[in-house]
């Protein structure tokens, strides 16, 4: 087990971040190891071509065979919304006589070799590792940027909008179950299941707070590989079936009557917050479109809406889960 022990301050100063920085890395694991992450499977087919076009046998060389990447690849976020740029600026600070332990820890403790790609670039490790924040940043322009992080961004909020709402209803403890099976939540110390067990150690939280990372290429849990970084944790994001080609919602031929049939599927969908993007996107139609028709659902009280950083995210009110028939879990 991988222990973290709280105090109370710790845990009044527990709070979410999502990483743009940390989706392009540890994405690189889609092209590792296909089918791990299935809900992405569609949209990263569509990507493929771009990214045979960037330097990929690089990208490629930083996951290891058990999916390990690099820590400073994921640094904590400082706030909970952070600009890719930013974050990649201190990926770019790294000091350059740090890369070399960096990578070692990836991959010497489970017997893999250093890729040679990586090894020969040693040699010059201020050179490496511009490269390797140069690659990211052609990824993430290239790939991701364009036409997945916009819907993947919309999923990610929404899961933060649930989770603060079941850490404000039922507290600490009922957050951390909720997380993943791999966490366990015991007078003061959160439990982090990991399968590296030689990896295993107990860290005190001690003021730096800990930081909770909502991710879409994690099975489970995972922390940081060194004990020595500040106190993060990853988990499996909700909602990530979204991200996938779904179903037109199903919805009742006398509610579609009543608010006429694209209302009536926007009433369906919104069992959980959701952006007008992402909406837009799950619909096949333009958000301006989406956004006339949640402006008159508000209206009449049927939805409820809250602006979660940049975004504005939409939910069914008490009196829209009762017309639509589909109850809200949680």
């Amino acid at each position: 087990m991988h222990r973290f022990k709280l105090g109370l301050a710790d845990l009044a100063t527990t709070w979410f971040a999502c990483s743009p920085l940390q989706e392009a890395a540890l994405s690189l694991r889609m092209w590792t190891h296909p089918g791990y992450y299935h809900f992405q499977s569609a949209a990263f087919d569509r990507l493929r071509p771009s990214f045979a076009r960037l330097d990929s046998a690089l990208l490629l060389s930083l996951v290891g065979a058990n999916r390990w990447i690099p820590d400073f690849l994921t640094p904590r976020p400082t706030t909970p919304w952070p600009d890719f740029r930013t974050e990649l600026a201190a990926v770019r600070a790294l000091p350059p006589e740090q890369l070399r332990p960096e990578l070692e820890q990836t991959f010497l403790p489970h017997h893999q070799p250093l890729p040679p790609l990586l090894a020969a670039g040693l040699d010059d490790p201020a050179r490496l590792l511009a490269r390797i924040a140069d690659a990211l940043e052609e990824y993430w322009e290239g790939c991701l940027a364009p036409g997945w992080w916009p819907q993947a961004r919309a999923v990610l909020e929404s899961d933060l909008v649930y989770r603060s709402r079941v850490l404000a209803q039922q507290g600490a403890a009922a957050l951390f179950a909720d997380l993943d099976h791999r966490l366990r939540w015991t007078d003061g110390v959160l439990e982090v299941n990991r399968r590296w067990k030689e990896w295993d150690g107990e860290i005190t939280v001690d003021g730096r707070g800990l930081v909770l990372v909502p991710t879409f290429f994690a099975r489970g849990a995972v922390t940081m590989i060194s004990n020595d970084r500040a106190p993060q944790i990853s988990y499996p994001a909700r909602g990530q079936a979204g991200m996938a080609a779904a179903p037109s919602p199903v919805t009742s031929r006398a509610l579609g009557e009543l608010l006429g049939v694209p209302k009536a599927r926007l009433l369906a969908l919104l069992e959980e917050p959701a952006s007008t993007t992402d909406l837009a996107y799950r619909l096949g139609v333009t958000p301006g479109t989406v956004s006339q028709h949640l402006a008159v659902l508000h209206r009449t009280g049927l939805l409820t809406r809250a602006r979660h950083g940049r975004s504005v995210l939409y939910g069914r009110s008490p009196l829209g889960d009762e017309l639509s028939g589909h109850p809200r879990r949680g």
